[in-house]
């Protein structure tokens, strides 16, 4: 049987990209969710807070943990499968991944020990304190990530040597023209992320009559920001999108499914993209929407897929169509926060138990929204890994397909049974609960002294 390398390879890392990636989009809101529970703690000294804190931080920890398990094998693949990629780009993006590790993942870890073991150990400011450093460190780590991601696709601050980038201008490198744009559309996204899990868990517990007074706060919590967030994240992935054609016009025609540039731009509401007839099959569409929306004219053109070879065109159809399911989930997200809004502004958010029960499913649906924008902009970036530098066919190591393969399946079936095993703890945390331990002021100084001793001084304990 042969086997594509090439195939394989992408196949490869796209599966351990888009397993990795569940976990940063969820613990980068969730470090920022508790510190935020932590600070107002702190100021209101009231124990819903701290409980829910503490809560989140054991989900939290393995969530990270599962991030950490997860991306060091994406390390390995450049040195095995895309050997010449770390050849070419390796210059630019070796430094920008080892600052990662170095301000982000380190600061994460350390002060995360301190949220895990530190209380009634040290003062509670410090360990808010903790929690405060932990959600800065995931935000550096995506500031550093797709700072390096955003280079990949619009590559600047840089110069092409034998064939090698070597890096002239870091601050070029680094705000690269995509980067602002993409930085603050995946921190919005790993926000709404977290507050629908946020909001799914405080609905269950209150279908089920189970901490009603954290669910509420967990409800009221996570629509507060929706409501901010989820309108936020239209406008911004606009304004991604307006940048995206800029630089990267045919990314553009194969999300909108645009294959004649000289005639306006349709919004394909449903359609089969067809890259053999380069036509679009039992399409549904809106006529120059798409032109309004990308140019701001009723009658604006953009180029279409036809305007280059079919070499030089990402595959269509997963563009197409992960593009729309992203659009489709952040809609209902829109919708769903504004009605949470309006219900908690009459005072029925709690009683409307049909809003609950539609609530307490959608915990997943911010996921989805994250892989579908990964696929897009990953897939879309085709028939380049490094846009204009370096083609993908070109930027493989010279393993023979079949062990390519072989280590895919055993990736599959080990990430299979880490994912299993967590989703299966945090599940059961969810089920077990917030801690109800005994009532800690926050002006308390935890110490370190025996357990029983804290217990007589008005302290708590971890169980």
């Amino acid at each position: 049987m042969d086997f594509d390398p090439v195939l394989l390879a992408r196949l490869q890392f796209a599966f351990t990209v888009i397993f990795h990636i569940i976990f940063p989009s969820f613990t980068i809101g969730l470090s920022a969710y508790i510190a935020t529970l932590g600070v107002v703690w702190l100021r209101t000294g009231e124990e819903r807070f701290h409980v829910l804190m503490r809560f989140w931080t054991k989900i939290f920890a393995v969530s990270f943990a599962m991030g950490v398990v997860s991306g060091i094998v994406l390390s390995y693949q450049f040195g095995t499968n895309w050997s010449r990629f770390s050849l070419v780009t390796g210059n630019v993006l070796g430094p920008l991944l080892g600052y990662e590790v170095l301000m982000a993942f380190f600061l994460e870890a350390t002060f995360l020990g301190i949220l895990l073991f530190g209380f009634n150990r040290v003062p509670a400011w410090l360990y808010v304190l903790s929690a405060a450093i932990v959600a800065v460190g995931t935000a550096l780590s995506a500031f550093w990530i797709l700072a390096a991601n955003s280079w990949m696709q619009t590559p600047t601050g840089h110069v092409i040597r034998d064939g090698i980038a070597y890096p002239v201008d870091w601050l070029q490198v680094i705000f690269n023209p995509s980067f602002p744009y993409r930085l603050a559309h995946m921190l919005n996204a790993a926000y709404i992320t977290t507050a629908f899990v946020v909001l799914a868990v405080g609905a269950r517990y209150l279908l089920a009559g189970r901490y009603v007074a954290e669910g509420r706060t967990m409800m009221r919590m996570a629509i507060g920001l929706l409501v901010i967030l989820a309108p936020l994240q239209l406008f911004i992935g606009d304004q991604h999108g307006l940048n995206t054609l800029k630089h990267q016009p045919i990314k553009v025609a194969a999300m909108e499914g645009h294959w004649d540039g000289s005639k306006p731009v349709a919004l394909e509401l449903f359609a089969w993209p067809d890259e053999k007839t380069e036509t679009n099959r039992f399409s549904i569409a809106i006529p120059h929407a798409s032109s309004l929306i990308l140019t701001h004219s009723w009658n604006g053109l953009i180029p279409g897929l036809k305007s280059v070879p079919p070499s030089e065109r990402p595959p269509v159809v997963p563009v197409f169509f992960a593009f729309r399911i992203m659009v489709g989930i952040g809609l209902f997200m829109i919708a769903a926060a504004l009605l949470g809004a309006f219900l908690w502004w009459r005072g029925s958010l709690f009683e409307q138990r049909w809003y609950l029960r539609v609530m307490a499913q959608c915990w997943w649906i911010g996921f989805v929204a994250v892989i579908s924008g990964w696929v897009v902009t990953e897939t879309g970036r085709q028939p380049w890994i490094a846009y204009g530098i370096l083609r993908t066919a070109d930027a493989i190591s010279p393993v023979p397909g079949a062990t390519v393969a072989g280590t895919l399946a055993l990736f599959v079936v080990t990430y299979g049974i880490v994912f299993w095993f967590g989703i299966y703890y945090i599940n059961r945390l969810i089920v077990r609960g917030p801690d109800q331990p005994a009532a800690v002021k926050p002006s308390d100084t935890f110490s370190n002294r025996p357990i029983a001793a804290a217990r007589d001084a008005g302290g708590t304990t971890i169980d």
